[in-house]
């Protein structure tokens, strides 16, 4: 599986606060300085790179004299403003050594969330790379809220995999892989070289949060991996302080921990569905509704015992269960008020209810994905 990485031609690189920012203490040049060289030797290897880099808030901290990261969203976003201003400047200086021009990409839900700023996005993305140039993502913290945030930088990265459809997303962090269990707390742990992405068993081993600087912990890297492995892309997770990393991992060395993708990449449009974070609304499917689902059938409004929350027509909702569990999400054709006028009815009785009809069906099958 290793051998799959050294062939991949498309990487997205994300790199987190504690690394960017050397715990805290402030922008750590050296560690910047050292991963551009790193990323220009692996282009040098006609390898496409795009970089995410979390630190903004926590330059900002330092920049600002805070020692703890704030709580109140306003001071968030102030401290991001300050530290993105340094942030870009210290990759910019650096990369310019090696003969790199980089830009820089600041992005929220919002923009992925609309099909057409996901579109655009991607074409913006992909052109940076037709000209050479390494773009260097982050979330767009100084005006993101927390309806619209990514939430942390390890899904950022996932997202933007799916997005580029690029073959491997590289996660570096200040550990040197995914354990069986905490090594800080259980000395018998040990280290994960390599598993499928989908494996349940992996949030048990990652269970923890992240640093006071970082947002995320291993728990959201792999659910990262989970995320990006919808497009067939594999996770590398591997620490940024091991010599020589990226090279090494973009030649397939066993370094880290490989969750590798083991389904059949999603098509693009219900790839971009999947990917929604924050949903308009919920529809309650019955039993012969889920199973009509998994068998590849579109929903139909007999199959839905409930609708929960307030949306359009064209809104991107979730299918749950009668127990909460979300087995799918979609496009739906009907408002909310409509589709709780038409819920547990025949199609044939749509014309009816509501004075016409525009489709048969709820969420059509080919605007539905399953998870």
């Amino acid at each position: 599986m290793r051998k799959k990485i050294s062939q991949a031609r498309r990487l997205v690189v994300k790199v987190g606060s504690a690394l960017v920012t050397d715990n805290g203490s402030g922008l750590a040049l050296g560690f910047i300085e050292e991963l551009a060289r790193q990323i220009a030797e692996v282009r040098a290897n006609g390898r496409e790179v795009l970089l995410v880099s979390s630190g903004a808030i926590a330059a900002g901290m330092q920049r600002l004299g805070w020692a703890a990261r704030p709580h109140a969203m306003h001071e968030l976003q102030a401290a991001a403003a300050v530290g993105q201003m340094g942030l870009a400047q210290a990759y910019e200086t650096r990369f310019a050594q090696y003969g790199l021009k980089t830009a820089q990409v600041l992005l929220t839900h919002e923009d992925l969330a609309d099909r057409g700023r996901y579109l655009n996005a991607r074409s913006t993305l992909v052109t940076l790379l037709e000209l050479g140039v390494v773009p260097i993502i982050n979330e767009n913290d100084t005006v993101v809220t927390d309806e619209i945030k990514f939430g942390d930088n390890d899904t950022l990265g996932a997202l933007v995999a799916n997005l580029v459809e690029a073959e491997a997303l590289i996660i570096l962090t200040d550990q040197a892989g995914l354990f069986t269990a905490d090594p800080r707390r259980d000395a018998a742990a040990t280290l994960v070289a390599e598993h499928r992405a989908d494996d349940p068993a992996l949030e048990a081993m990652a269970g923890g949060a992240g640093s006071g600087i970082s947002k995320g912990g291993m728990i959201t890297k792999v659910r990262a991996a989970q995320r990006a492995a919808r497009s067939g892309a594999h996770t590398l997770i591997a620490s940024g302080r091991e010599a020589d990393v990226l090279p090494r991992l973009a030649r397939g060395e066993a370094l880290g921990t490989l969750l590798h993708a083991g389904a059949t990449p999603l098509a693009a449009r219900k790839q971009w569905l999947a990917d929604h974070l924050q949903l308009a609304g919920s529809l309650v499917l019955d039993e012969g509704a889920v199973k009509a689902l998994a068998a590849g059938k579109s929903l139909l409004p007999v199959g839905v015992t409930a609708v929960e929350g307030e949306f359009g027509r064209g809104a991107a909702v979730a299918c749950r269960t009668a127990k909460g569990r979300e087995v799918a999400r979609g496009l739906v054709n009907y408002s909310s008020s409509e589709a709780r006028r038409i819920a547990r009815q025949p199609s044939g009785e749509i014309e009816a209810i509501l004075g016409y009809l525009d489709t048969p069906e709820l969420i059509h099958r080919d605007n539905l994905v399953l998870l």
